[in-house]
């Protein structure tokens, strides 16, 4: 199983060591070239307007000016906020937490993919960015992320934002996981709530010792686990299928 989650824009301030190698090697080189680029925007005066960040988020910069030389932390201690805090892996036991850095994959803006257990610096570059000179970061990682991902088998459970979703598309083993909230037999899609709920549903994951291979299979373990989970009718070839979790 593959867990697919994005990163969070919130991170943790501080690391200890310097980079090092990352899993995922074949990515080494578009995520040299990612780095390169978003150094060299944060060296010039366009960074804070073409990274999106508001002037209480320009401190991020200096961030990213200082990638190269500054202390790295794991990645399962570096994204913080709703859909981490509720994942929760610093409360997981032993055996929850070996599954988590098997089976959990984030899409990152820089480097692309990473597993828990790598260590990288704080940084600030979303994956809808068009950084220059590569453009459009989505579209610059998808051929790289499918050499990657495409080859590893079993069931994947999408828990991204559609922002990261766009960076790869796994196809009709995959399981979309959508979060919706129900208010007077009226659903809509939600999203500080679906952060909260993804993490949960992460969490049961990864702390279920069973095989989930199947979207039916899924769909019956979140509901043992107390999840309002209704599987979506089978996908057109090629599609994922739909999980709907509802909340209310």
């Amino acid at each position: 199983m593959l867990i697919l989650l994005p990163p969070s824009e919130g991170k943790a301030p501080r690391g200890t060591s310097k980079l090092r190698r990352l899993s995922f090697p074949e990515l080494a080189s578009p995520r040299e070239k990612v780095l390169d680029a978003l150094i060299a925007l944060s060296e010039s005066g366009q960074a804070q307007s073409v990274l999106g960040l508001s002037d209480g988020q320009a401190a991020a910069i200096d961030l990213n000016r200082e990638l190269r030389t500054a202390p790295n932390l794991p990645v399962s201690d570096l994204y913080t906020g709703v859909l981490y805090d509720n994942l929760g892996l610093s409360t997981l036991p032993s055996d929850a937490k070996a599954r988590a850095t098997r089976r959990i994959v984030v899409f990152s803006g820089l480097w692309g993919l990473l597993r828990l257990g790598d260590r990288v610096p704080p940084y600030r570059l979303s994956m809808g960015v068009r950084l220059p000179p590569m453009g459009g970061l989505a579209a610059f990682w998808k051929p790289y992320v499918a050499e990657a991902l495409d080859p590893v088998k079993g069931l994947v459970v999408d828990l991204r934002s559609t922002t990261y979703a766009a960076a790869w598309q796994p196809g009709e083993r995959a399981v979309t996981v959508r979060v919706l909230r129900e208010v007077s037999g009226t659903r809509t899609v939600v999203s500080h709530m679906a952060k909260a709920t993804r993490g949960a549903v992460a969490r049961s994951l990864v702390e279920c010792p069973d095989r989930v291979g199947t979207a039916r299979q899924l769909a019956e373990f979140l509901t043992e686990r107390g999840h309002r989970a209704e599987l979506g009718n089978p996908p057109r070839p090629g599609r994922p299928w739909t999980l709907d979790v509802i909340v209310s």
